[in-house]
């Protein structure tokens, strides 16, 4: 199964795609989709729709995943970053990939085992997990590896397959 792991954001979406078959990660590509400040956020979000498409149809995958949304104070960001995601969910639609969200705590779960692990840890295990050398910069790209990783172990559990075959209905 190819997943495409996707951090959201305006400035710096980061991707990462990961093949997962028996119980087996392998690194197919990882990187940042970048925009630049100044210019018309209408245009920023044209760009990361843009850049996503090409991503999806470049690789094909079975399935995208997503961090969900999540902020304590700055709902301007907040708002931004929603928009962002929803013309990432967007390009999924349009190559008839399912989309599916997981939450920072189910993230952490997935890859270290530990709810509350730092930040530190989760980068650590991602590429001790999928044998890179290094931990993938930007932290972004790190991060969406990890919601690919966490999309690759809910999927083959039992809730994964239910939530798959009600996506489906």
């Amino acid at each position: 199964m190819v997943i495409l792991g996707i951090d959201p954001g305006y400035a710096i979406v980061g991707y990462g795609v990961i093949d997962y078959r028996n119980n087996h990660f392998s690194t197919v590509d990882y990187g940042a989709v970048t925009t630049p400040a100044g210019i018309n956020f209408s245009r920023r979000l044209e760009l990361i729709y843009n850049d996503v498409l090409a991503i999806i149809e470049k690789y094909r995958p079975d399935s995208l995943s997503l961090e969900k949304l999540f902020f304590n104070t700055n709902s301007a960001t907040a708002i931004a970053v929603a928009e962002a995601r929803g013309v990432i969910r967007l390009a999924a639609q349009k190559c008839n990939v399912p989309a599916f969200e997981y939450t920072p705590l189910q993230v952490k779960l997935a890859v270290t085992g530990y709810g509350k692990a730092e930040k530190k840890q989760i980068m650590e295990m991602t590429r001790i997990l999928l044998g890179l050398d290094a931990i993938p910069k930007p932290d972004d790209t790190a991060d969406a590896l990890a919601v690919a990783i966490c999309h690759a172990h809910s999927s083959g559990s039992l809730i994964g397959k239910l939530n798959l075959e009600e996506k489906f209905k």
